[in-house]
C-alpha cells in the first residue's frame, strides 16, 4: 500500500456573514422529492465558496411551527442574475414549510456559513462521486472547476432514473456525467469500486469530492489510500446555531493518529475525507 498524500485543507477563505430577508422568485418541484427554492439577493453584496451553507428560518403557520433554522447547501449563487439557490428534498416539518412559500413570500436566511471545498493547483482532474440531494453541494464545484479550467468526471447515484439530480447542469459545465442507478442495478459497492480504480489507473483523477453518503464516503476513503488520492468531503450533520456557539454538530475525526472532535458547522462541512470517521 502507498502512503497516502497529505492535503490539508487551506481554510483561509473569509466572507460576511449575513442575516438578510430575501424575496421568493420561486419555489417549485423537479420531482416527487426535490424542490429548488430561488431567492432575490440582488440587492446583497457576498461572496460563497462551494461548499458553504445558508441557515434557513423556515416560515411558521398555525399547523407547522419548526423552531429551529435549518442548514442547507448552496446549490447555486448567481450575482449577475441576482439570485441565490438551494435544492432540497422534502422530508420532516421544516422542509414541509420551505415547499409552501410562493413567488412574493419572503425568507429569512443566514450565511454564507462553514468552510467550503478548496481545488488545489495541482488537481487537474477532478473526480465527484455524491447521491441525491448530496449532489446539490456539488453543482457550485463544478463551476469553480471549469472556471479553473479542470477536467471533471461526475458520477451521480440515484435510487432510480427518475430521481437523478444536477446530470444537465453538470453536463452543461463540460463535466464527463455517469449515471448509476439502484434500478438499473450498476450503483453497487463493487461496480462503482470497478469504475473508479480504472479511472484512477489510467491517470484520470487527481483528487475525489463527494457529499453525506456513508457508503461512498467508504468506497473513496478505501480507493483514497490504495491510490495515494485525496479527497475532500462536505459532512451533513444536525445543527443549531450554524455558528460554532452551540456545540450541536460536534463529529468525531482521525486527525494525525488520533480522534479528535470538530464542530461541522465551523470547522466544517468541507473536511478531508481521510479524517472523516463512517457512521
Amino acid at each position: 500500500m502507498k502512503n497516502r498524500k497529505t492535503t490539508p485543507i487551506n481554510h483561509k477563505f473569509t466572507s460576511t456573514v449575513e442575516e438578510m430577508t430575501c424575496k421568493v422568485k420561486s419555489n417549485s418541484s423537479l420531482n416527487n422529492e426535490y424542490h429548488l427554492l430561488i431567492l432575490d439577493v440582488s440587492q446583497q453584496n457576498f461572496v460563497c465558496q462551494p461548499g458553504q451553507f445558508f441557515n434557513l428560518l423556515c416560515p411558521q403557520s398555525v399547523n407547522l411551527r419548526p423552531y429551529l433554522r435549518r442548514p442547507m447547501s448552496i446549490y447555486g449563487h448567481y450575482p449577475d442574475k441576482g439570485e441565490l439557490q438551494f435544492l432540497y428534498k422534502v422530508t420532516g416539518e421544516g422542509t414541509v414549510a420551505l415547499s409552501q412559500l410562493i413567488q412574493g413570500d419572503f425568507l429569512n436566511v443566514l450565511g454564507p456559513l462553514g468552510q467550503g471545498f478548496e481545488i488545489k493547483n495541482d488537481w487537474n482532474n477532478l473526480l465527484i462521486l455524491a447521491r441525491g440531494v448530496g449532489l446539490a453541494t456539488l453543482v457550485p464545484l463544478a463551476i469553480e472547476a471549469r472556471q479553473k479550467g479542470k477536467n471533471l468526471t461526475a458520477i451521480c447515484s440515484a435510487r432510480s432514473p427518475d430521481v437523478l439530480m444536477s446530470i444537465e447542469q453538470f453536463k452543461d459545465l463540460g463535466a464527463n456525467v455517469i449515471a448509476v442507478t439502484d434500478k438499473e442495478g450498476n450503483s453497487n459497492v463493487d461496480d462503482l469500486n470497478t469504475l473508479i480504480d480504472k479511472k484512477i489507473i489510467n491517470g484520470e483523477v487527481d483528487a475525489f469530492f463527494t457529499c453525506g453518503s456513508n457508503r461512498l464516503l467508504k468506497i473513496l476513503q478505501s480507493l483514497g489510500k490504495k491510490h495515494s488520492i485525496p479527497g475532500q468531503i462536505a459532512l451533513e450533520q444536525q445543527m443549531a446555531c450554524g455558528l460554532g456557539m452551540c456545540q450541536c454538530c460536534v463529529r468525531s475525526f482521525r486527525t494525525g493518529g488520533k480522534i479528535t472532535h470538530k464542530r461541522v458547522c465551523k470547522e466544517g462541512p468541507v473536511f478531508d475525507i481521510q479524517e472523516a470517521m463512517a457512521w
